[in-house]
């Protein structure tokens, strides 16, 4: 049986840099990826999916004109409850420091559904410096099962914090990853050269 596993996201950012991880889980046969997206941005985040080929399967559409922080939080939190019910995936995984990223690990958190952070560990070590982004990250680290920390000093930081050393893998930036899809995709388009 395939292990359902579930990828969060709502700016373009997360689209751009979470690319490279629903495409290497979607090629795996032995993984059932499905994307959800938030809508806390809206044409950007399309922009992006739309160059990166990546095929959602859940729109929370959340954004309004003048969104608060609690307005994002309350509607990941209650839109990912729905869908949770029905599909409990084994694994969901969210990235960076966005309000989607905290609310849905927390959503996640709620239905004991193992959480895995990637860009974990980043660290200004004040938690209103940016705001709400050192909170989100800080606060998404805590609950997450698996830590993909992007530098050996974000891991540094994660178990200065007590986090288990077990959890915490070194992936380096997902955007490196992402960069060299848009390159090898501007080539092919290029040169008219099929996949």
């Amino acid at each position: 049986m395939k292990r359902k596993i579930f990828i969060v996201f709502g700016t373009r950012p997360e689209a751009i840099k979470m690319a490279p991880v629903y495409h290497a889980f979607k090629n795996d046969k032995t993984f059932d990826v499905k994307l959800i997206l938030s809508g806390q941005h809206e044409k950007m985040l399309y922009q992006a999916i739309d160059v990166f080929s990546m095929d959602y399967h859940y729109d929370l559409k959340i954004m309004v004109h003048g969104q608060t922080l609690t307005h994002i939080t309350t509607k990941v939190l209650s839109g990912l409850e729905k869908i949770f019910k029905i599909e409990k995936p084994d694994l969901l995984i969210v990235h960076g420091d966005t309000t989607t990223t905290f609310a849905s690990a927390l959503s996640g958190f709620y239905h004991r559904i193992p959480v895995a952070h990637v860009e974990a560990g980043l660290r200004t070590f004040d938690l209103c410096q940016p705001y709400p982004e050192e909170a989100n990250r800080t606060l998404t680290d805590k609950i997450s099962t698996l830590l993909f920390a992007p530098t050996k000093k974000a891991k540094e930081n994660l178990i200065n914090e007590g986090i288990d050393r077990k959890k915490i893998f070194i992936t380096g930036n997902t955007i490196v990853d992402a960069l060299m899809m848009a390159k090898e995709k501007a080539i092919r388009s290029k040169y008219g050269i099929k996949k």
